[in-house]
């Protein structure tokens, strides 16, 4: 449904520079943008399109608003206002109430009459579902776990039993919540395990990436605090907690027992050791690996970036030797502590 530019800076906070009249209908990217489009320049490096783009309306941030007669949206945060104007012209499927035929729902499943249940989906025994929550096909929602309202749950999601999940989260096809932690005792060369009789405990606004696995709690809960980002195939171990607001990127492993604080960014494939505590504000670049506690907020990395395989033979070659060249260091301090001073007495002969 097309929408006035006025309208959209009403409902988005922007603010309208040119025709507010003009109509939009969709997002597009410059480059590609037609008539009826919406773009948004939030990189300067696509700057040079913003002169050639098709596009009907902009969004750019207010320095950028000379470099374009396109009318505009204004806005200090124009990645945050395609964000929102994106969801107004490309809502959500609109929940289509009731339990589909082939869906599995236990009697004594609890089903709001608003929420929705495609065909396949499972519901157990004490289940919750919340107001226009959906559950999608092939779904499992397990014994006595609850969906608070508005909840989407994609295709092939698995919610295991006693979990939690707040208001408004959405779990991409795949994701596992509430698998058992991976808790096991050796005895004698061989492994007990440990029953894992903790929960998952969800907040509201989380986003759960496609095949993404959070386990329960060996005996305490698992905890993702409010407006929690999990990008795809991430894995957080058992008894974690995820402060709110935190965004955690692609294939990073948490390993069990860590905090992680409020507001952290933490970059994909990082890797984070099991029983440390990360404190709020702090970033953690790609491919890093937190074997300790970070007390401090800012930003921390340890990877290498990528260089030629010749120098990056000759780097890590000097690494491997880097243990041998601190003994000699400290030889030759120990040495020079340990040696006489030169007598410098002035005979008056030198120079001569």
């Amino acid at each position: 449904m097309p929408i006035s530019l006025s309208e959209l800076a009403l409902r988005t906070g922007a603010t309208v520079d040119g025709d507010g009249a003009v109509m939009v209908s969709h997002i597009s990217t410059l480059e590609a943008a037609g008539p009826g489009a919406l773009s948004f320049l939030s990189n300067p490096r696509y700057r040079p399109q913003l002169a050639t783009t098709r596009a009907s309306a902009v969004i750019v941030a207010p320095e950028m608003s000379a470099h374009t007669a396109l009318p505009k949206l204004v806005s200090r945060v124009p990645y945050a206002t395609y964000a929102k104007a994106a969801s107004i012209l490309h809502p959500d499927q609109a929940v289509i109430a009731g339990i589909h035929p082939a869906a599995v729902v236990h009697p004594s499943a609890k089903v709001a009459a608003s929420a929705e249940i495609a065909a396949h989906a499972v519901i157990g025994a004490d289940a919750v579902i919340g107001e226009r929550a959906r559950v999608g096909a092939c779904s499992v929602i397990g014994a006595s776990a609850t969906l608070a309202e508005d909840v989407v749950v994609h295709p092939n999601v698995t919610v295991y039993a006693n979990c939690v999940i707040g208001p408004r989260c959405i779990l991409h096809s795949g994701a596992v919540v509430g698998a058992d932690g991976f808790g096991m005792a050796e005895e004698n060369g061989r492994w007990l395990k440990i029953p894992q009789i903790g929960r998952v405990v969800i907040g509201a606004d989380v986003e759960v990436g496609a095949c993404t696995t959070i386990d329960r709690g060996a005996i305490e809960d698992t905890v993702i605090e409010d407006d929690v980002k999990l990008d795809n195939h991430i894995q957080i171990g058992h008894n974690c907690r995820i402060g709110a607001h935190t965004a955690i990127a692609g294939c990073t492993g948490v390993a069990g027992s860590t905090r992680i604080g409020r507001n952290c960014k933490i970059g994909g494939a990082a890797m984070i050791i099991g029983h440390v505590e990360i404190c709020d504000g702090v970033v953690i670049s790609a491919a890093a690996q937190v074997g300790s506690s970070i007390t401090e907020p800012g930003i921390y990395t340890s990877a290498f970036p990528v260089f030629p395989l010749a120098q990056w033979r000759h780097v890590t070659s000097g690494l491997r030797r880097l243990p041998d060249i601190e003994k000699r260091v400290r030889e030759l301090e120990a040495a020079a502590r340990n040696t006489p001073p030169q007598d410098r007495t002035d005979t008056g002969e030198e120079g001569r």
